[in-house]
């Protein structure tokens, strides 16, 4: 049950199923004009205009910090000034990581480069002499898994005349570690652990100041993301160090997880519930190279080993293995990026408060795109040969659909509404709430994606780039038609006029009412006649009670839904695993039940998906 549970496997399959085109320097260039050099910080970089680019001018590959290899591994990014450097595309920038052939990463094993902070810049061709709106796209994944190359948003640019910036960040335990031998050995800035976090910050600084010669506002800059991505926004919502770069905000599918530095680096395997603590690393890192002698090192002897050791090593540890469930640390509570109270938290507290216009929504069916591929729940046949697709159906639909909605309704709870309320405790007035409802996908003979997928998890980025990607299954799950149109033009109207105005109805019939915790209301994103405004009724609490109430799921079944409605999404809650109706599942070990039965899956098909 390997993909069953964790915001990162979810994150993951999104990123290996999806595959968002980019243009890159491989394409037609139609022109590379002089008016389209531009002098920054970092460098000149050539603007280039592509066939079929929808009249937008794209920059590549622009280094926004220096390279944080060798001993700038593990500490916070520092400026670039190389103003005389001349800008070309890259063969490589994406951030160490486990390579995905579906996600744009190719490869095997571990990928990419420690040299990856660069972003790409896309803008109208008039740029020039303009103060456009600024949207920064902070890409999904995990924290562990993406890269900025992997969405194109020539078509949002083009439709809302807004400049369009994609940032790589650092990745994984790269971009996120806490341990003795690094912090302990260093000052200031660099005894953060949220290193990634670090680096959107210092691409938001190169934004400011910058992206005036691209045709932007300075003044005017919303971020956004998806997933990992929303997460890094509420990261920016909530860190002190972010107030004043930007000025809009708009997490898809978020989550607010954050772990105490203990945990992170969870001596001797203390926490039961992690099992990729830095501590855990190190120790297998000096294992596979073989020295015995490691719990003698000094501090000093071990910051010199992990700057020195490959990237490729230390990743490697952290890829997953069959049958286990891994969890590793990421957004650690610092006390310098992220506050020590978390957060979840942070986000409610004055003290941090940016006072800018949020925009926070969740899908429907968020969980099915890995429920929908899983075996627990489903079942293939085969026809005549195994050439052919497999025919995939729903073993148990009650039980599918059930766990479906309560872990979707508890995504929204956990990963919208609770952040929300805190961003209203600490005195924002620009709330809005949306839920993406979009189902209309085209039913397959071998699969019935609307009712199997549905709303899930990352179907709503490719309406608001208008880049219609999804893998072997793009055909079906965005048919072309008015359906399709239609929310493709309502996502870009209200993300285009957000970004430039923070209202988001200009283009609505109607009031999208802005969000409080008295009334809750939220937009169903839908095609037209299904557009509209709901206020929600479901809570965490009202979650976790019709998991109680419900004959269809037998104890084992409920247990493992309360497990995963309280450990993902948000900070982990055991106590109220533990305390649930009556403590019923006091005894009941949801990891490694989870664990037994991606085991059996694996012995049985060979692997724990239909796919």
């Amino acid at each position: 049950m390997k993909k069953l549970i964790g915001v990162c496997s979810v994150l993951f399959i999104i990123i290996s199923l999806s595959s968002y085109g980019f243009f890159n320097a491989s394409e037609p260039v139609i022109d590379g004009l002089t008016e389209h050099t531009i002098n920054t910080s970092s460098g000149i970089s050539q603007g280039q205009s592509f066939v079929n680019a929808d009249s937008v001018v794209s920059w590549f590959d622009i280094p926004y910090a220096q390279p944080p290899v060798g001993e700038l591994r593990w500490r916070a990014p520092r400026p670039l000034s190389t103003p005389n450097n001349i800008i070309v595309d890259k063969p490589v920038t994406s951030c160490v990581q486990e390579a995905s052939n579906y996600g744009g990463i190719a490869g095997e094993g571990i990928v990419g480069t420690e040299d990856c902070l660069y972003l790409d810049i896309r803008a109208p061709k008039d740029f020039i002499n303009k103060k456009y709106p600024v949207m920064v796209w902070i890409h999904g994944g995990g924290n562990i898994n993406g890269h900025k190359d992997y969405y194109n948003y020539s078509h949002l640019v083009a439709e809302k005349n807004v400049i369009v910036v994609a940032i790589n960040y650092r990745l994984g335990a790269l971009g996120w570690f806490n341990h003795p031998a690094i912090q302990g050995l260093q000052d200031g800035f660099d005894k953060s652990s949220n290193f990634g976090s670090l680096d959107i910050i210092e691409a938001l600084k190169w934004v400011q100041s910058n992206i005036t010669a691209f045709g932007g506002n300075p003044n005017n800059v919303t971020i956004f993301g998806e997933s990992a991505g929303a997460h890094n926004v509420y990261t920016m919502l909530a860190t002190p160090l972010s107030k004043g770069l930007f000025h809009k905000a708009i997490a898809q599918s978020g989550y607010t997880i954050s772990n105490s530095l203990e945990n992170a680096y969870d001596h001797q395997d203390e926490n039961a519930y992690v099992t990729q603590g830095s501590w855990r690393m190190v120790e297998d890192l000096l294992a596979v190279q073989k020295d015995q002698s490691q719990t003698l090192k000094t501090p000093e002897q071990l910051h010199t080993i992990l700057k020195s050791v490959s990237a490729a090593s230390l990743m490697a540890l952290y890829v997953n293995k069959p049958g286990v469930i891994n969890y590793q640390p990421l957004t650690t509570n610092d006390g310098i990026v992220i506050p020590k109270e978390g957060l979840a938290s942070a986000l409610g507290n004055p003290l941090y408060t940016k006072k800018v216009p949020v925009i926070s929504g969740a899908n429907k069916d968020e969980v099915t795109l890995w429920l929908g591929l899983h075996r627990y729940f489903m079942s293939t046949r085969y026809l005549f040969t195994k050439w052919l697709p497999p025919i995939v159906s729903i073993k148990d639909p009650q039980l599918f659909n059930f766990w479906v909605r309560v872990r979707s309704q508890a995504w929204k709870a956990r990963g919208v509404d609770e952040p929300l309320d805190a961003l209203e405790r600490a005195g924002y007035k620009n709330l809005f709430a949306y839920r993406f409802d979009w189902d209309h996908q085209a039913s397959s003979f071998f699969i019935d994606f609307p009712n199997i997928l549905g709303a899930a998890h990352g179907t709503d980025i490719s309406f608001v780039s208008g880049d219609y990607k999804y893998g072997p299954i793009t055909s079906y799950i965005y048919p072309e038609g008015e359906a399709r149109e239609q929310m493709n033009q309502t996502f870009m109207n209200i993300w285009g006029d957000f970004s430039a105005s923070g209202i988001p109805d200009t283009s609505l019939e109607f009031d999208w009412q802005g969000y409080t915790s008295a009334k809750k209301p939220y937009l169903r994103l839908d095609k037209d006649e299904l557009l509209a405004l709901d206020f929600e009724s479901e809570t965490l609490t009202s979650v976790l009670a019709k998991i109680a109430a419900n004959t269809h799921a037998d104890p084992i079944a409920q247990c493992l839904m309360v497990w995963e409605t309280l450990i993902n999404v948000g900070d982990r809650d055991i106590p109220r695993y533990q305390s649930w109706n009556d403590r019923q599942c006091v005894d009941f070990d949801a990891r490694k039940a989870q664990e037994n039965i991606a085991i059996e899956l694996i012995e049985e098909f060979g692997s724990t998906s239909v796919i």
